[in-house]
This record gives structure tokens, C-alpha cells and sequence, in this order.
């Protein structure tokens, strides 16, 4: 397991660097976002020929190069969403006295283009590497997908925190949508099934940990989705979690310790 220690600490430290550049591209004013989205479609390309070239070997470089891929390309469409980008055909708030159908039904309406642009790139990624020996990148991409729609549904369900503050002033709309409550039946379903897949996997890689690569990226991948399990706990626990990502939010919503919602669920990745 003393091998495991640097995968864990590099998925770590790129999910809060990932994490930090994002939010400081969507604090930035508007009139920048067009330059953000053209250098985030230059690094996009970038990544997809990276997690290509290395999904074709199942080497140590190559196993990191495919995870920091799937992370960067999900991050760059994270950031097409909250720049105003890819959002979906409904751009209002939720009308009062709605049913939670109903509500559930105008909230996907809000992101329908942006969730269609990710079902479209993991297809993609699948497609393109399909039958090849690194699948890491691949399933980066979807244990980020699959724990943000988890936390999408907790957040419209209802949870204490729903870090609204930090939604751009364009999109403050998505609160209406988020109910504030103490819990709800899904939560505790969401992180014991999250759970118990990343033991498994940690499992997984102990009996690999003599295969390296393959052993390395699965403990990217488990670390990947141990923190998705923490933000979802951040959802529901008093815990500063803006604290980590001071350095990338503007000095005024720092000095107020205002709360901001991060890419995944709002804005982690």
C-alpha cells in the first residue's frame, strides 16, 4: 500500500488545483468568458488527444496522463456551464407553487444542453477507447458525471447547504430549484453506495498493487470518487469547505465569507 501514497496525493492535489482554476475563471467578469471558453476549447482538444494516445498503453505515465485528461475535460465542460455557455432552453426561475414534478421537470430544462454535451462526450470517450488496455481516463470522466448528478438530485431534494451564494449572478435563477431542508431519503442511499464501490475498488487495486499501472489507476480513480463522498458530505455537514479555495475567489466574497456552490455540485469537480 506505500506505493498507493502518490496517485492518492496527486488526484488530491489536482481536484483542488482543477477545482480553485475553475471557480477563478467563473468569478472573473463576464466580458472574459469568451476568452475562457476559446482557451478552454484549445486545452479540450488537447486533452482528448492526450487520453487517446494515452489509452492505446497501460504504463505509469501513461495512466496518469489519461486521469489528468478525463479531469481536465470535464472540467473545461464544467466551465462552459457556468459561464453561461451550455446551460439548457429554460433561463427563469421556478415558478412558486410547484409541484416537484413539476419542479424536477422545468430543472432539467435549466442545464438540458449541458447534460446533453456530457452524454455526448462520454459516448465519445467510450468510443474512442473502446477495447484499448487504459480505460482510465474514460472512467474519470464518469465517476465525475455520476457523482454530480448525485448531488444535482440531493440538492433538489433537499439539503442544509445548498452553497447558493456562490452561483453567478446569471444563473442565480437555480436556487429556486434547491430545496433547504435537514435531509432527505436519497443522501444516506447516495454516499453508502459511493462508499462501497470505492472499497471495492481500493480493494480491487491491492490485489493488482504488483501489476503497477492498472493497480495506480484505480487508486486515482477511488481517490477521484473518496472526495466526490466528501463534497457530498459537505452538503450536509457545518464544515467550511470555501476555505479550501479562498486563493481562487474574489476578495470580496472572501472578506464576507460568503459560501459558494463548485463545479460538481454547483461548482467541484
Amino acid at each position: 500500500m506505500s506505493d498507493f501514497g502518490f496517485p492518492v496525493l496527486y488526484a488530491l492535489g489536482l481536484w483542488w488545483f482543477s477545482t480553485g482554476v475553475v471557480l477563478y475563471l467563473d468569478n472573473l467578469p463576464g466580458r472574459t468568458y469568451r476568452w475562457t471558453l476559446l482557451g478552454g476549447t484549445v486545452v479540450m482538444a488537447v486533452a482528448i488527444f492526450g487520453l487517446i494516445a494515452s489509452s492505446q498503453s497501460m504504463t505509469h505515465l501513461s495512466t496518469y496522463t489519461a486521469f489528468s485528461c478525463g479531469v481536465v475535460i470535464w472540467g473545461v465542460l464544467e466551465m462552459s456551464y457556468f459561464t453561461g455557455f451550455a446551460t439548457g432552453p429554460r433561463r427563469a426561475p421556478c415558478p412558486p407553487g410547484c409541484s416537484k414534478w413539476r419542479r424536477f421537470g422545468l430543472a432539467i430544462l435549466t442545464s438540458l444542453y449541458h447534460e446533453l454535451a456530457i452524454i455526448t462526450t462520454a459516448l465519445f470517450l467510450a468510443l474512442i477507447t473502446w477495447n484499448e488496455p487504459n480505460q482510465t481516463g474514460t472512467w474519470t470522466f464518469v465517476v465525475l458525471w455520476l457523482m454530480r448528478w448525485s448531488a444535482k438530485l440531493n440538492l433538489f431534494l433537499g439539503v442544509p447547504n445548498l452553497n447558493e451564494d456562490w452561483l453567478p449572478e446569471h444563473l442565480r435563477y437555480l436556487k429556486t430549484y434547491m430545496v433547504k431542508r435537514p435531509m432527505n431519503l436519497l443522501f444516506p442511499v447516495s454516499v453508502t453506495v459511493a462508499t462501497v464501490i470505492a472499497v471495492l475498488i481500493v480493494l480491487e487495486a491491492m490485489v493488482l498493487e504488483m501489476a503497477g499501472a492498472p493497480a495506480v489507476g484505480l487508486v486515482l480513480i477511488a481517490t477521484l470518487l473518496s472526495l466526490a463522498i466528501l463534497e457530498h458530505w459537505f452538503l450536509v455537514l457545518p464544515l467550511p469547505d470555501d476555505a479550501l479555495w479562498a486563493w481562487a475567489l474574489p476578495p470580496h466574497q472572501d472578506e464576507v465569507g460568503s459560501s459558494q456552490q463548485s463545479p460538481s455540485e454547483g461548482g467541484r469537480l
